[in-house]
Parts: C-alpha cells; structure tokens; sequence
C-alpha cells in the first residue's frame, strides 16, 4: 500500500527511537497502531453501509421496473427482489400491527395482508 521497503523500516524506527526515547517509543507506537485499527474500522463501517445502500436502491429501482411491466412477465431477478422488498416491509409493519400474525417472514404471511404490504412499499417510496 505505501511500498515501504525494510531499510525505511529501519530508519524511521532508528529516528522514532533517538526522538521519543526507549520509554516513550512503545506508547507511541501503541497508540499509532489504535488509530490505524479505528480508521480501518471506520472505512469498512461506511462501505458495508454504502454497499447495504445500493443494494437497498437496486431493489427498488427492480420494483420500479416491475411496477412499469404490470407486474406481469417479470424477470426471476426481479420477482426475487420484490419478494426481497415484500418480506422487509412485512418485518417492518408486523410489530405494529394490531392482528396477531406469523412471525415468521416466509411468503404465506407476507400474503396474509397484502394490503399493509402493499401501503408499507408506497410510503417507502415517498
């Protein structure tokens, strides 16, 4: 990544060893190795919610394209992404819902109460 070679190795310690001295140099370099930990995690934290984000938009621009198909002749990539959307909106809206239903999110209970389903994917929408 920095394309640093063992002899620069050798002399940024040698300098880190005359500027901090022997007491100081293994905080030091402690701390430095915390602060590379955190900004690792940091990056991978916003990528894992950029990549989560995306996937969120693709399933919903697939809906859109559906939605303009009439939902007939769908492709299977679609007809996984609506159910995808179909199973999330039914986790969501269960909780607050005031029928006792299954808590499972398998396709029969999203089919139970299509029309909570249906109203939770056009408020999503908006």
């Amino acid at each position: 990544m920095f394309d640093i070679g063992f002899w620069e190795i050798m002399v940024i310690s040698v300098l880190g060893l005359l500027v901090l001295g022997p007491e100081r140099l293994p905080v030091a370099i402690r701390t430095v190795s915390i602060w590379v930990k955190t900004i690792k995690d940091a990056a991978n934290s916003v990528k894992d919610e950029l990549s989560h984000e995306l996937k969120i938009q693709e399933m919903h621009d697939n809906l859109k394209k559906a939605e303009q198909q009439g939902m007939n002749n769908i492709s299977p990539e679609l007809q996984d992404s609506i159910d995808s959307l179909r199973d999330a909106a039914a986790s969501v809206t269960r909780p607050y819902a005031d029928v006792k239903t299954p808590t499972s999110t398998s396709k029969s209970a999203v089919e139970d109460r299509p029309e909570n389903v249906e109203q939770a994917i056009e408020q999503d929408k908006k």
